[in-house]
């Protein structure tokens, strides 16, 4: 049994709330295995990393939903950071990916005082921001670095995707930094904006600004759902 963990403060008006359960059956069911999810509220991931080790340790894998702000930004940022140092797969979507950025910026880079301009916007170095043009529930062509995990995932150098409310990302003033980190740009978006990330040297940790459990609604097995179900198999 595959045991997903999805970090996230669960609304039944989220649409991506909705997807990501039928998502995750339907890569389970492509690859012949079974899955279960739980859902946990980031303030149950708010205290130290004992704490944090102690409720995470049974998932074989762990995906940081969209819809933030977070019920605690510390939560799903703790989280975020046992599934990368202990090298567990993990998935962020959305919200999550841009909280996967502000992880990375925290603990490995060591920038302490790395902000999201939606959480924080007094904060002095904004890791996470205002996207040029609004892309909220809009469809796109994202082209992705040739050998890179994620072109693998696909099998292609481009994808169709789609967004759900989403109105941030990555910073471009930080890219080169995250990428010092291992955290590198594979998926860029005609304007050449980042879309999609993933991490050197651990088994799944991929980062998405477009919700791929959408696809569950038309029934469709996403390529990085199945990836990452496939990570979280044998992790």
């Amino acid at each position: 049994m595959v045991r997903i963990g999805l970090i996230g403060d669960y609304n039944a008006e989220v649409k991506a709330h909705v997807a990501i359960p039928t998502a995750l059956r339907l890569a389970a069911e492509a690859l012949g295995v079974e899955a279960a999810h739980e859902w946990i509220p980031t303030p149950e991931l708010a205290g130290d990393g004992k704490d944090v080790a102690e409720k995470l340790r049974s998932y074989n894998g762990i995906w940081i939903v969209p819809a933030s702000p977070y019920a605690s930004m510390q939560g799903a940022l703790n989280g975020i950071r046992y599934a990368r140092e202990r090298q567990v797969p993990a998935l962020g979507t959305c919200g999550g990916f841009q909280h996967m950025i502000l992880e990375i910026a925290r603990n490995a880079l060591g920038a302490e005082g790395a902000g999201h301009a939606e959480e924080n916007p007094e904060a002095a170095e904004k890791w996470v921001t205002p996207l040029m043009c609004s892309v909220s529930e809009t469809t796109n062509v994202f082209r992705l670095s040739p050998g890179s995990r994620v072109a693998g995932f696909y099998g292609a150098d481009e994808a169709v995707e789609q967004y759900g409310t989403c109105n941030y990302g990555p910073n471009p003033a930080f890219a080169p930094l995250l990428d010092s980190a291992g955290y590198r740009v594979v998926g860029r978006d005609p304007e050449g904006e980042t879309r999609i990330m993933e991490l050197n040297g651990h088994p799944f940790f991929v980062g998405a600004l477009f919700q791929p459990e959408r696809s569950a609604f038309r029934g469709i097995v996403h390529p990085l759902v199945k990836s990452f179900v496939r990570a979280a198999s044998v992790s």
